[in-house]
């Protein structure tokens, strides 16, 4: 199946470097795009409890979900996580 999700913070191709390396390493996720213009990540995956491990990958790197909490905390983690993948 293959799922578009929406997700906050995301500003630049260090960003989307960090979520697709992130995400990519995930058992049973494949073909991960990132598209920064529309913040979305889309990817494939096999199953409901797939899906779940990479929103919650997601939240953890600092990239929730659109319209769920944006807190101070993720917004410091993306920023990190975006340096980080600018980096690599």
């Amino acid at each position: 199946m293959e799922a578009t999700i929406y997700i906050q913070n995301l500003k630049c191709g260090g960003c989307a470097n960090t979520i697709t390396k992130n995400v990519t390493a995930i058992e049973n996720i494949t073909n991960v795009k990132v598209n920064v213009e529309e913040s979305s990540v889309t990817f494939n995956y096999e199953t409901e409890a797939n899906l779940a491990v990479v929103k919650n990958k997601l939240q953890s790197l600092g990239y929730p979900e659109d319209g769920e909490l944006n807190s101070l905390g993720s917004k410091a983690k993306s920023y990190v996580s975006c340096a980080i993948g600018k980096m690599s």
